[in-house]
């Protein structure tokens, strides 16, 4: 998922400098979410691509503190379940 995230961010960023129709911000922090957050960090450091918007930021961050919190609740009930 990140890998397309990535191409997502660079299909929106090769839009907007030819302003025409863009990716929504909903669509690229649902491709976030789904699991393609770290592409979508990459792309915002190579691309220099929403990575100023700061509500923009704001969301991403959100979602990448989610996708830990559940990482962490998966491996502490995992480890309860298997104990």
């Amino acid at each position: 998922m990140s890998v397309i995230t990535y191409f997502v961010y660079a299909d929106d960023k090769k839009r907007a400098k030819q302003k025409v129709w863009r990716t929504s911000e909903q669509t690229l922090h649902f491709c976030e979410l789904i699991g393609g957050w770290p592409g979508g960090f990459v792309a915002q450091q190579v691309l220099r691509h929403k990575s100023q918007k700061q509500s923009y930021q704001t969301e991403f961050w959100a979602i990448v503190v989610i996708h830990y919190m559940a990482w962490i609740a998966w491996l502490v009930l995992g480890r309860m379940l298997v104990g």
